[in-house]
């Protein structure tokens, strides 16, 4: 059986073609990614009745990817979420990004990862089908220092897992954070808001934030909060609670302090979908973890119709010294690991 299929997508404004490959594993999962911003268009998973449904929200044409799409399953970068006011300073340096957000710069700028045409290589490998990413960001691309090569694998498993491994280096001092941004909802209809999935955290803390979304520094306890889910509860308990961060966010729009970090690459959360059975966990190698529930979403989708665990380092990194460094040296590599494991309950 063929396992990888390759088919014509759009072009781009410079005449580059944007192709979508479509993996597919033994147990009848289907993943469609475009070369362009390594974008998860589908993702076929089975409910407990074995019915197969799409469950990344995404749209079918390159043009509402261009115009209108709010990062729709995308890789994300050079630095995830968002800098305060643009800025940040290395090296005794100071950097000016673009602001794309406010006053801040979120997700990279005005042309990140996710607005990039990839260089893709299929490979097949025991544990599935993988498709290779690779891209140079020039120096001073968006604002930010270094010619940094990025590459990203994507691997669906015979075991039903979604593979997201991560890899740059650059010749010169810069910051990274990057993060895989799709939008799930385990029921497969993206019409239908995700107030009934049941989630589950591992985090002790969360980050709070400011009018402008940006961290304060305060790692904040999650216990008698509504952003406890220590232990597994439905969406719908909580979003709408009468919370000042909730208020700020119009929902979820935070980062979780993951626990355990010093394992390394450990489980970090579990979504549940009761009526279809569709349960997703995810393993990781970082720090933090957006929870955003989709709050935003314009025509033709609906807010709260999905949800997006963004596995990254902190928001705001590079201007707050006691979180975890984003800092990479040309003689070091970054790396990092996101799966997404899927099951029946």
């Amino acid at each position: 059986m063929k396992t990888t299929l390759k088919n014509h997508f759009g072009r781009l404004t410079n005449g580059e073609e944007v192709i979508a490959y479509t993996l597919l594993n033994s147990k009848g999962m289907q993943l469609e990614i475009l070369s362009y911003g390594g974008i998860i268009t589908k993702l076929l998973v089975p409910d407990r009745e074995g019915v197969l449904d799409n469950i990344a929200l995404g749209f079918t044409n390159l043009e509402e990817y261009l115009t209108k799409s709010p990062y729709f399953g995308a890789i994300v970068g050079r630095f995830a979420n968002r800098i305060s006011r643009g800025k940040f300073t290395l090296n005794n340096k100071e950097y000016t990004l673009a602001t794309n957000n406010g006053k801040n710069h979120l997700h990279g700028g005005l042309r990140g990862l996710d607005k990039v045409n990839w260089t893709v290589e299929p490979k097949t490998t025991p544990k599935g089908s993988s498709l290779i990413l690779s891209y140079m960001s020039p120096d001073g691309q968006e604002g930010y220092p270094g010619n940094v090569h990025f590459k990203v694998s994507y691997t669906l498993t015979h075991e039903n897992s979604l593979e997201v491994d991560f890899e740059a280096t650059t010749d010169t001092p810069t910051i990274v954070n990057l993060t895989q941004h799709s939008y799930f909802n385990l029921s497969g209809k993206p019409d239908q808001q995700i107030y009934d999935h049941r989630l589950q955290i591992n985090a002790n803390h969360f980050l709070p934030v400011n009018k402008d979304m940006i961290p304060t520094g305060e790692f904040r306890a999650v216990q008698n909060t509504p952003f406890d889910f220590l232990e597994e509860k439905s969406i719908e308990e909580v979003i709408d609670l009468d919370d000042a961060q909730l208020h700020l966010g119009s929902g979820f729009d935070h980062c979780y302090v993951l626990n355990n970090v010093a394992q390394g690459f450990r489980q970090v959360a579990r979504v549940n979908h009761p009526t279809t059975g569709r349960t997703m966990e995810v393993f990781t190698s970082l720090p933090g973890m957006q929870l955003y529930t989709a709050n935003h979403l314009a025509t033709p989708f609906t807010k709260r119709t999905a949800l997006c665990l963004e596995t990254q380092h902190y928001p705001d990194s590079p201007n707050q010294d006691h979180f975890p460094s984003t800092e990479l040296l040309p003689d070091e590599k970054y790396r990092s690991s996101t799966h997404f494991v899927f099951s029946v309950d």
